[in-house]
């Protein structure tokens, strides 16, 4: 079962090379809205993701939470390695519709000691 749909996934390379562009010309990056969220079924481990590296689409951007909510980068590979009790694997919520931009989200789960999505 693929994680990221191939829709998602290039918008979420295209938010990469935007973020790049902003850096390359010493702007902020933009606040993007997360286009997939990810979560463990049988546990803690929620991930709300808004961008890929342009020249290695498997590392992903966004905020992470298994445990304690951080922003930082994942891949895909790891993500994909991790099992759980009967084989169960890290899921996309298809249903997740993003209301808030990553910063937003991020501010949200500080104040809640968590991820809210």
């Amino acid at each position: 079962m693929d994680l990221i749909t191939e829709d998602q996934k290039q918008k979420l390379i295209a938010n990469g090379w935007a973020s790049l562009k902003a850096m390359q010309e010493d702007r902020s990056p933009p606040d993007h809205v997360p286009v997939v969220k990810l979560f463990c079924p049988w546990g803690i481990g929620i991930w709300l993701i808004t961008e890929a590296l342009p020249d290695q689409p498997d590392f992903l951007f966004g905020l992470c939470d298994l445990g304690t909510p951080e922003l930082g980068y994942v891949s895909v590979e790891e993500l994909l390695s991790v099992e759980g009790p009967g084989g169960l694997k890290i899921e996309q919520d298809r249903s997740f519709t993003p209301t808030m931009t990553l910063s937003a989200y991020a501010d949200a789960a500080r104040a809640a000691g968590r991820i809210i999505a």
